[in-house]
């Protein structure tokens, strides 16, 4: 059976606002990188049209639920949707925390560090653009492979957070710079969580379950229970 017209509309909006988030990401390290202030503010400018594109497709969502009244999977699709919204927006809001923290900074000029911090957002913005391919598909299976691989993510992080411990060592007057450092490390963190969050949605729709439910209801089997009675 080929998808409900309106929801391939929807999909396609959803597909948009993650081209959108992927530009907003790598715009706003790069002009970290740069030291382009001026890039930096667009970025900001901008997010208030991602913003404005993740309303229009929640109101449209919300509007086909009250009048089509779907169940069973295309229900679990329109729900699914209304989450990866809301992630792909907040993924912007990282973007434009670190667009503010370069012109805050006034230019961080740490080009090592900055460096690294924009390969980050290349391995993080890849993974983002390839889930939201799953989510085109609704392939499960990549959408379980890209999930495994967060820890990629993890790992930058964790590098990148040695290197500004390191360099506040080696000069402790670099303090706030390295700190900004580590604050936007952690945003491409938190974005790669969120894409995680995107492939659980995709197997959501497919399968109709969530996989970190799974697992923490595995979890809680295993613990030890006191009788209730």
């Amino acid at each position: 059976m080929s998808p409900k017209p309106f929801y391939l509309e929807i999909k396609n909006d959803i597909l948009l606002l993650g081209s959108m988030v992927e530009e907003a990401v790598m715009q706003s390290t790069r002009a970290l990188k740069d030291n382009d202030l001026h890039y930096s503010g667009q970025v900001v400018l901008n997010d208030m049209h991602i913003n404005r594109k993740r309303y229009e497709i929640e109101v449209s969502i919300i509007v086909i639920i009250a009048i089509q009244q779907p169940v069973a999977r295309d229900l679990r699709l329109l729900a699914a949707c209304l989450n990866i919204c809301s992630e792909l927006e907040r993924m912007a809001d990282y973007a434009k925390e670190i667009a503010n923290i370069n012109i805050r900074s006034k230019g961080l000029g740490m080009p090592r560090l900055l460096k690294d911090i924009y390969g980050m957002a290349e391995k993080a913005v890849d993974m983002l653009h390839r889930a939201m391919t799953t989510f085109a598909d609704e392939d499960v299976q990549a959408a379980r492979n890209i999930m495994l691989e967060d820890d990629v993510i993890d790992e930058c992080y964790s590098e990148l957070y040695r290197q500004a411990v390191n360099n506040v060592l080696g000069n402790p007057g670099n303090i706030d710079r390295v700190n900004y450092v580590i604050w936007v490390a952690h945003n491409l963190e938190r974005l790669g969580d969120r894409v995680t969050n995107i492939c659980e949605r995709v197997i959501y729709i497919v399968t109709g379950e969530y996989p970190e439910a799974n697992s923490i209801l595995e979890e809680f089997r295993l613990l030890p229970h006191e009788n209730s009675c």
